[in-house]
């Protein structure tokens, strides 16, 4: 667990082996508002569907009362409060990381704020935040996309990955279709954007914070606090990053070896490679390529 600039846990999302990187849950009663231990931030989109009743919740120091028929978005990086039991409250909550969406794309994850299925995650001019009400004639329908997509990634049937996937996307359409209250500007920082550009065209090379530095003309350590409250991570993570989401491609999409994935993403050593992807992912290379937990 990380944290933010702020101090606040930062939940990265976890992936696994084998499965598709989305996460779905279902709550009824009062397990639906059961407390968080603390005070957190996440590393990845959230979509929460209220099917049933009233959930309360405090997110970037504002109050919000989700009723039945509301649809709430959460952009990576907001703070959540703990929020307390409410014993009649049905809800569906869908976590995800950017690239689930596309998971070919070669674009760093800050990119998401221009995907257009990802827009509504922008939020309105509070930013990041953002509650939709689902018309009552389209509920049926917003149900049927969670609980298949739950029922896909449960029973793991073929093709399950790419059914989860249609239905995520699907559920995005029909987000995208509401009334989105967008800010006039996105407000990317230029020197953010330049530092995530060069991690995005040099990331396969031998490259350091120190290197991404003198590109920019800050020092290192100038460098990781502008980046760092950005965005909640450190420039060599971003670096890792990108080179963990190149490596779980050419795992799945080619016979590649290990050692050879290694060398095309900027490891000199496929030993090295090894402990960064199963400190990431918890499983070594050739058992994410075997699908195998």
């Amino acid at each position: 667990m990380r944290r933010t600039a702020q101090g606040v846990p930062l939940l990265d999302y976890v992936r696994t082996a084998g499965l598709p990187a989305v996460s779905v849950h279902h709550w009824t009663g009062i397990g639906a508002g059961a407390r968080m231990l603390e005070m957190h931030a996440h590393d990845f989109l959230m979509l929460v569907y209220v099917a049933r009743g009233t959930h309360s919740r405090r997110v970037d120091g504002r109050d919000w009362t989700l009723t039945e028929g509301d649809a709430f978005v959460m952009a990576p990086g907001v703070v959540v409060a703990p929020s307390q039991p409410e014993p009649d409250v049905e809800m569906w909550s869908v976590a995800f990381p950017p690239d689930a969406v596309d998971p070919a794309a070669a674009a760093p994850l800050v990119s998401w704020r221009g995907h257009p299925l990802l827009a509504p995650f922008v939020g309105d001019h509070r930013g990041g935040v953002q509650r939709l009400r689902i018309p009552v004639e389209d509920r049926p329908a917003w149900l049927a996309h969670l609980t298949d997509l739950d029922a896909e990634l449960r029973g793991r049937r073929d093709g399950y990955a790419d059914a989860a996937r249609a239905h995520l996307t699907l559920l995005l359409v029909r987000l995208g279709r509401l009334g989105i209250d967008l800010p006039d500007e996105l407000d990317v920082d230029p020197l953010v954007a330049e530092v995530l550009e060069i991690v995005e065209t040099r990331y396969h090379e031998a490259i350091s914070l120190r290197d991404v530095a003198a590109a920019v003309g800050l020092t290192p350590g100038h460098l990781t606090t502008v980046v760092g409250r950005a965005t909640g991570r450190t420039v060599q993570q971003w670096i890792t990053e990108r080179r963990m989401r190149e490596a779980r491609r050419l795992l799945a999409d080619t016979d590649l070896t290990v050692a050879d994935i290694a060398r095309r993403i900027g490891y000199r050593d496929a030993g090295y490679f090894v402990r960064r992807f199963r400190g990431a992912h918890r499983v070594t290379p050739t058992a994410w390529r075997r699908g195998t937990p």
